[in-house]
């Protein structure tokens, strides 16, 4: 089909019109308070990540990024309100692994996509998980809880934050790289897990560095591999999975920002740029590696990618260990 030369330019004329219209919304961009959607109650490790980046944002932008908690459907709520937002660079969202790359693979009723709903800004932080053992278990190191976990199928349990949750998953994981069986207990959140751990009601729990290397370094339990790349000053005795053979098993809880889709890129671009500068100043090392919380910063393109590669490596093991959610 041929195109007029008048028709023709009359399209470039409206696209060079749109992209001149776009440039100066985002040059006036913020002239007003910014909403942050975190899908956790106050307190916790995604409150605080969230908390933190919405003050870093409010003083390099000028405008108050005010949080709103919407917890609630496994962190859905929070994110179908993220998806049906304005597209105008006043809604961001902190987003979890759990929520864009877990969730999607166990129910079928999700309103929002998380390859299309929304935006990808950058990557802010990340939590490696921690495999532990009460005194119920001799084991010193992981190679000997995987020798104990084979000599006897089945009869050592773990624990993990919820079914379904990224703990449960990278516990399964680990099953399935190690070739072992455990049996899998799951608990209403992390606190009632470790307690489970402490009491005796579990011999191995999964879950974040956060949650456990207090107990860690208090004694009460053994820390006996980590799910990053590289060790924690937290915990310097703790290897890594790639030192104890199971370099698959790296993983970690990441936390993001994301904006509805279709939001201006000049925007994604200046708030990238600006948790690019915040995740890179010393003072978010320091406050966010008392709680084991490594800050993070890439490009919306790599943090797209993270998104896409995660899906298909949780989807992946959830089918393995047939893991379903109510």
């Amino acid at each position: 089909m041929r195109i007029s030369l008048r028709i023709l330019l009359r399209r470039l004329s409206l696209g060079a019109l749109l992209l001149a219209s776009g440039a100066v919304w985002a040059a006036e961009w913020p002239s007003k308070p910014l909403t942050l959607i975190v899908p956790f109650p106050p307190g916790g490790g995604a409150d605080t990540v969230g908390r933190y980046y919405a003050d870093q944002l409010s003083k390099a932008l000028g405008q108050p990024v005010v949080v709103d908690n919407r917890p609630g459907a496994g962190t859905a709520i929070a994110a179908e309100a993220a998806a049906k937002a304005a597209p105008d660079g006043y809604t961001l969202s902190l987003a979890t692994a759990g929520q864009l790359t877990v969730l999607p693979n166990l129910a079928d009723n999700l309103r929002y996509d998380p390859q299309t709903s929304f935006a990808p800004v950058s990557v802010v932080a990340s939590i490696p998980n921690v495999i532990a053992v009460n005194g119920n278990l001799e084991a010193t190191s992981l190679e000997e809880l995987v020798a104990d976990a084979r000599a006897r199928p089945g009869a050592i349990s773990y624990s993990s934050c919820g079914n379904g949750t990224l703990c449960h998953l990278s516990g399964e994981l680990f099953k399935r790289l190690a070739g072992i069986d455990l049996l899998h207990v799951p608990y209403k959140g992390s606190a009632p897990a470790i307690t489970a751990l402490l009491g005796g009601e579990v011999d191995v729990a999964v879950d974040t560095l956060t949650i456990l290397a207090p107990q860690i370094q208090a004694g009460k339990v053994r820390g006996l591999a980590l799910t990053s790349a590289q060790r924690s000053p937290l915990l310097p005795e703790v290897p890594t999975a790639a030192e104890v053979g199971l370099p698959e098993l790296e993983n970690a809880g990441w936390f993001g920002i994301v904006v509805p889709a279709r939001t201006p890129r000049a925007i994604v671009e200046r708030l990238n740029a600006e948790i690019g500068r915040i995740a890179k100043d010393a003072q978010t090392a320091e406050r966010f590696g008392q709680s084991g919380i490594t800050p993070e910063y890439g490009t919306p393109e790599a943090f797209a990618e993270l998104i896409r590669a995660d899906l298909k490596r949780w989807g992946e093991v959830a089918r393995a260990a047939d893991v379903r959610i109510d």
